[in-house]
């Protein structure tokens, strides 16, 4: 086999993690190879750490495959039980620097900063000790937890510490991007909260170089649904075009679930519309405790990307009404900008972080936390909206959607 001619490596916690930046680097990943890349890899977590670390995972066997010219390498970890913690790193960093020693020009992108741009660092410093004077362009992209879950925690807790040590590693990244200029914002302010306690200059130094790339969505999976595919799909679940309220998402307090919930025993419209929860997550079982009396609430745990966007054409509004919470805060909202490009129902949802950056001024808007409100909100949609009304949002969100296709994010994350 001839050696590659160039290289893009992403560290990021990949399928089959139900997550936004999952899907990110999916689509990065499968532009890269029209653009000259010849080999790309997704360097993530083995599965059975992924699985033992609770997080919320697609079903396996309903993994979308990845095109040829991607390889998804899950190193094992290093060392032995006398190693507690840092074994998985270990094996993620050494890899890395076997890649980097090949003289293949090599751009590493890193999602999550913490742990994966301290690997990709780790693994360049090694490389270049080594003598090995790898040819790597290294670019940190800061998503939504970085900040309201790692970074804030930090500061609330007041270990100044651990916040010098991840901004230190994010900037010394060749380029840093953040995910939405919201969460551009709060890296600042983060910044300017450690300069103020320890005399630094984060502050100026992320003003001059964060830039914003909003997350990589691939369109085409989601435009030119066929009505009888969705029609297809709600059968087999039991459900009607137009007969039931969405909410697709990790199922947590911060996107809004438990208000849903409630707001939905309050709606007139609830005799005419199901609320579909589909997605998992850490308040699924207490969700379903709360809505145990009430039939018309149904869960789906299994939706794979495939079904996902026939569940949002056919849906009869789609709601996300997410609120900021201590450890998150919804910096973009994915699922909201693929709502609008798959078309049906409006989408209701709030003005939450960055959310406004994914919906622009095509969706009804609720204050985050106002249960009568939301109520207020999805029964207007449902039972008054004309329908002229609902075809001029559906055709504006598409068109403000679209910007946020793969292609074009791409092109302009990589334009060096």
């Amino acid at each position: 086999m001839s050696r590659p001619t160039r290289r893009l490596v992403i560290a990021v916690r990949a399928d089959p993690v139900i997550c936004g930046h999952s899907g990110e680097a999916r689509n990065l990943a499968e532009v890269a190879l029209t653009r000259g890349f010849d080999d790309v890899r997704l360097l993530t977590w083995p599965i059975p750490t992924l699985q033992s670390a609770g997080l919320p995972l697609k079903p396996l066997d309903r993994l979308l495959p990845y095109s040829p010219g991607i390889t998804v390498e899950r190193p094992e970890a290093v060392g032995d039980y006398r190693v507690p913690d840092g074994r998985h790193l270990a094996g993620l960093t050494g890899r890395l620097v076997e890649l980097l020693a090949e003289p293949v020009p090599t751009v590493c992108l890193s999602m999550y900063l913490v742990p994966h741009t301290q690997v990709i660092n780790d693994a360049v410093t090694a490389a270049r000790a080594a003598g090995f004077a790898p040819q790597v362009h290294t670019i940190a992209k800061a998503v939504g937890s970085d900040v309201t879950n790692v970074i804030r925690s930090c500061l609330r807790e007041g270990r100044f510490g651990a916040a010098t040590v991840l901004l230190t590693t994010f900037l010394a990244s060749d380029e840093v991007v953040a995910v939405s200029e919201y969460t551009r914002d709060e890296i600042i302010a983060a910044a300017e909260e450690v300069d103020a306690h320890g005399g630094t200059t984060f502050a100026e130094q992320c003003r001059r170089r964060v830039t914003v790339s909003y997350p990589p969505i691939d369109a085409s999976a989601f435009l030119d649904i066929e009505p009888d595919a969705v029609d297809a799909a709600l059968a087999e679940r039991g459900l009607e075009r137009g007969k039931y309220i969405l909410f697709l998402s990790r199922v947590a307090r911060a996107k809004g679930i438990y208000d849903l919930i409630i707001a939905y025993g309050q709606m007139r419209c609830r005799d005419d519309v199901k609320l579909v929860v589909a997605g998992t997550g850490p308040a699924l079982d207490h969700v379903r405790a709360m809505a145990k009396e009430d039939d018309r609430i149904v869960f789906l745990t299994d939706v794979d990307d495939d079904e996902k966007p026939l569940l949002m054409n056919g849906c009869a509004a789609y709601a996300l009404p997410t609120k900021p919470e201590p450890d998150f805060v919804e910096t973009f909202g994915i699922a909201l900008a693929e709502k609008a490009l798959a078309g049906g129902g409006p989408i209701v949802t709030t003005l939450t972080g960055g959310t406004g950056e994914a919906v622009g001024d095509t969706a009804v808007i609720v204050e985050a936390g106002d249960i009568s409100g939301l109520a207020d909100a999805v029964d207007r949609v449902v039972l008054e909206m004309s329908d002229a009304d609902r075809a001029d949002l559906e055709k504006r969100a598409r068109a403000y959607a679209l910007q946020f296709d793969r292609g074009a994010v791409f092109d302009d994350l990589f334009r060096s």
